[in-house]
């Protein structure tokens, strides 16, 4: 519920900072640095969280973070329509919260949870992400008819609290014997090195999050920038983005039903091949097809991204050692997500300098191909070191 509960937080602040610009509260020029300044919160608080999750408890790491997340939120508000640089050093604490208890809650998912239930587990949580993700746009807007931006704002922050608040506590198990002596604590960026190599003892880790990086990086990216100009140039209405959206949040939640039960014998391939299924979006924006065959080309890349999700995260958890777990999920998340706004700025330029129809095929042969050389690295079968 506490995941949930960030999840949603993360995603309604740029909604609703785009209704502050539908409101004229706040100028198209201001969304972009503050959501800028957010992302670069996130970014740096990414491997710091994850030393610290590792170093301390995992729990008082959710707690601190969605604490400054719970602060920083009415402070976006208290600076909407009055002090821009107020909102931007506040949208930086948001993001330094949020990525900061990104593997906190992976590492502590691991404490809480049973390894035999934990793809149920894994695969539970998306679902409540996604049905958040689905129902939300529509009660914000209805929220917004009543209320203003400032108080939606504030609403985030309450959001963050119960993220805060809400995962249960508990307690490593204590080593019997004497109590070792104390050692002076490594710094930081060696502490996080420590996390880089673990990883590189997992060389399906390291091929799966190459790939991940690939496609959010490209595919993702082109999607996000070229479907509502697809929608509106080819089709003439904004209903397909509208209709693709859905589409995708729709299969992501029949994705996640179908893997919380499923556990195939060369589960890698299978969660590789999920992740190779988002190549058919951009595809699909590529070719003159029916609106309809964009909708269902969503509905199979949302179920092709939760087959890959669930098993992955299921497999970071179990494989990775666990006092190295959170640090190992901050580099995933730091390469994933981190290259995203990278991805999300270059590609307008790329059809600038190429035009859209090779940009949107060479995006769609990434996505297919780096999963698919992922795939070559023998222990991705499984997503394990040691085969059966």
């Amino acid at each position: 519920m506490g995941t949930t509960a960030s999840g949603l937080a993360t995603w309604a602040l740029p909604f609703v900072l785009g209704l502050a610009v539908l409101d004229h509260t706040l100028s198209a020029a201001g969304l972009g640095l503050v959501l800028a300044t957010r992302t670069a919160g996130f970014l740096v608080a990414v491997p710091v969280g994850g030393v610290l999750a590792d170093r301390y408890s995992r729990r008082g790491v959710v707690l601190v973070s969605g604490l400054a997340a719970t602060v920083g939120s009415p402070l976006i508000a208290l600076g909407l329509g009055a002090s821009l640089p107020l909102m931007a050093i506040a949208a930086a604490v948001v993001g330094a919260g949020q990525g900061a208890c990104r593997p906190a809650f992976q590492a502590l998912t691991a404490e809480v949870v049973d390894e035999p239930r934990r793809q149920e587990a894994n695969a539970a949580t998306t679902f409540a992400v996604r049905v958040t993700t689905l129902v939300a746009p529509g009660l914000t807007a209805l929220l917004a008819t009543v209320v203003d931006p400032g108080a939606l704002l504030v609403g985030t922050g309450v959001l963050w609290l119960v993220a805060a608040l809400l995962p249960p506590w508990t307690g490593a198990a204590k080593p019997s014997g004497p109590p070792e002596p104390a050692r002076p604590r490594a710094g930081v960026v060696t502490e996080f090195a420590d996390g880089v190599r673990e990883a590189r003892r997992h060389p399906w880790l390291l091929a799966g999050l190459g790939a991940l990086t690939a496609v959010i990086a490209l595919g993702y990216s082109a999607t996000s920038v070229l479907l509502p100009l697809v929608s509106r140039d080819r089709y003439g209405t904004e209903v397909v983005l509208a209709a693709a959206l859905t589409a995708y949040t729709a299969g992501a939640l029949v994705g996640a039903l179908i893997v919380a039960r499923w556990r195939p014998r060369a589960q890698g391939w299978v969660a590789l091949a999920g992740l190779a299924c988002y190549g058919v979006a951009p595809l699909s924006l590529l070719l003159p097809v029916h609106p309809a065959v964009v909708v269902a080309a969503y509905v199979l890349t949302g179920i092709g991204v939760e087959l890959f999700n669930v098993p992955w995260f299921t497999a970071i958890q179990r494989e990775v050692a666990p006092d190295k777990l959170a640090r190992v999920s901050s580099l995933d998340f730091l390469l994933s997500y981190g290259l995203a706004p990278v991805g999300l700025a270059l590609i307008a330029p790329a059809v600038d300098a190429f035009g859209t129809t090779a940009v949107l095929g060479a995006c769609a042969l990434a996505c297919v191909a780096a999963p698919a050389a992922a795939a070559l690295v023998p222990s991705s079968r499984r997503f394990a070191v040691t085969q059966p």
